[in-house]
């Protein structure tokens, strides 16, 4: 059975420190401890003090002054390592952790989760390739020499990677590492960390590279466990749950995330707020359970990303507009069916094509699948239909020969709106108005990743009103729009009043726009 020994650096919150050692050794787990040099030495002696009788915690021998994006981070994590590696031979599983984290699973299932998975945990993308680094420095963390802390000496950094670069000093990559990237939170086999450890003790040449690499707790684990290991036994994730705000800051979890963090596909989640006493108790608690089942729902990150993205239309992250392409054609006509239930615009597209013989496609910019021609490569991701969306529009008329063309569209998409409308070409739009029952929503929240199959309902019902006033801000941004050649058919309304909105929007007559309006079960779910 699995056993666990937590490599655990911190520099504060030694109450925390102690409480945590304590939860996670008690159920037969292990802890090394690194405790930064810098930190007031008082609250170190307050853990050894504590924690010295405990037979399953160890402390680095050496202690380390740490400093963002410092080789000395990986130096104190080797140390507190090696004293584990010494102290804990019974150990199966390493599993790097900061102050910050706690478990979101039982002590009980993430021992079952390792026995189940032979395989070491570690986010490690090829350094080079990916797009993990977002801004900043990325070929020059590496292919420079940085001596300096960017946050503590900030004048001296900048003058001496400007000196290096003037004078060309720059140095290979060791040839036979290729370099990956990924969090640092890992989880590591017995073996691995055996294998880094004299990894570490035979090439120094490594050592020495990786010392003056900027921010090597991103890359040094990452490519050292990818160069020993085969990639058949590599997960490239970690078990630490985390996110980050647009800020890049990590985001703070409080009391009212307790269920939302149990329903995660991890095993642990930073950061959780010192504040929050009533969430640590719980998750606390949790660790020493017994016969627990968790259901998971994994829609943490989506649902984030939904809840902060409330009221940022028009400022700093806004949607911005991908480059304007040349005109649709004056002589074109596109008409555009707005509708927040796909289902019911498909069902009006489908009797639309067969009353008009209209071209009518569905939900291009939305949907992945959406049936198209093949136009070059252009439409095969929405990516790239999103951004060369004029271009491809424009391939539409001319494949279907046609000078008029329907296409569907979620509320969501004003900036597509936007930009169709300002267009040389007659741009036609049609809001269909439907009504949203809270089964609805819910089916909706698990169709778009906001919610799961697991989310309990209480969780649900509170999100519930949020997606209500989300769907009705899309609808009063498009109505504020001011478009020219706007229309809307309603659920409320009788077939006759939607079949003039109808015969206006397609230019048919009045009675072919009765027999459309009076579809049976148009807007059932």
């Amino acid at each position: 059975m699995a056993s666990i020994a937590f490599i655990l650096l911190c520099h504060k919150d030694p109450d925390g420190i102690i409480q945590q050692a304590e939860r996670l050794t008690a159920v037969g787990d292990y802890m090394a401890i690194h405790f930064d040099a810098r930190a007031n030495p008082a609250d170190y002696q307050k853990i050894r003090t504590a924690l010295d009788d405990n037979p399953r915690v160890t402390f680095a021998k050496k202690r380390i002054k740490c400093g963002w994006g410092e080789w000395s981070l990986v130096q104190a994590t080797l140390n507190a390592i090696e004293a584990a590696v010494d102290a804990f031979p019974r150990a199966t599983h390493f599993y790097m952790l900061s102050g910050d984290c706690m478990a979101v699973k039982s002590a009980e299932f993430a021992h079952d989760y390792l026995d189940a998975h032979d395989c070491d945990f570690i986010e490690s993308f090829d350094y080079f390739e990916s797009d993990w680094i977002k801004t900043g420095f990325k070929e020059e963390r590496l292919i420079y020499r940085h001596w300096f802390n960017e946050r503590t000496h900030k004048a001296w950094f900048y003058r001496s990677f400007e000196l290096q670069k003037r004078l060309g000093l720059t140095r290979e990559v060791p040839e036979d590492l290729q370099i990956m990237i990924g969090s640092q939170w890992w989880c590591l086999r017995r073996r691995t960390i055996e294998w880094v450890l004299d990894f570490c003790r035979t090439r120094r040449d490594v050592i020495r590279f990786f010392r003056t690499t900027w921010i090597p707790d991103e890359t040094f684990f990452q490519t050292i466990v990818r160069h020993l290991i085969p990639a058949s036994e590599i997960q490239s994730r970690t078990l630490t749950f985390l996110m980050f705000t647009d800020y890049g800051m990590p985001v703070t979890f409080y009391n009212d995330h307790y269920n939302l963090l149990l329903s995660q596909d991890f095993l642990f989640a930073r950061k959780i707020s010192p504040e929050a006493k009533e969430l640590r108790r719980r998750l606390g608690q949790l660790y020493a359970a017994k016969g627990v089942s968790f259901d998971v729902s994994n829609e943490g990150r989506n649902l984030f990303r939904f809840l902060t993205g409330q009221g940022r239309i028009g400022q700093r992250f806004a949607t911005r507009f991908w480059e304007a392409e040349s005109s649709l054609g004056r002589e074109r006509e596109l008409m555009i069916v707005i509708c927040k239930k796909w289902h019911v615009a498909k069902r009006l597209l489908e009797r639309i094509r067969q009353e008009t013989n209209l071209p009518a496609i569905d939900y291009l910019f939305h949907e992945e699948g959406t049936p198209l021609p093949d136009l070059g490569g252009i439409q095969r991701t929405l990516s790239k239909r999103t951004r060369h969306r004029r271009a491809l529009m424009r391939m539409l008329f001319d494949y279907y020969n046609t000078d008029r063309m329907l296409i569907c569209m979620d509320p969501n998409g004003i900036d597509l709106l936007n930009d169709f409308c300002s267009d040389r070409a007659v741009t036609r739009l049609l809001e269909v108005e439907c009504q949203f029952t809270d089964e609805f929503l819910a089916g909706h929240a698990k169709r778009v990743g906001l919610a799961g199959e697991s989310t309990p309902k209480d969780a649900l019902n509170r999100l519930l009103p949020t997606m209500r006033n989300d769907i009705a801000f899309e609808g009063d941004r498009i109505r504020d729009a001011g478009f020219e050649n706007f229309y809307r058919i309603r659920e409320l309304d009788p077939p006759e009043k939607n079949a003039d909105a109808l015969s206006e929007f397609l230019s048919i007559p009045q009675e072919k726009a009765r027999q459309i309006a009076a579809m049976d079960h148009l807007f059932s779910d």
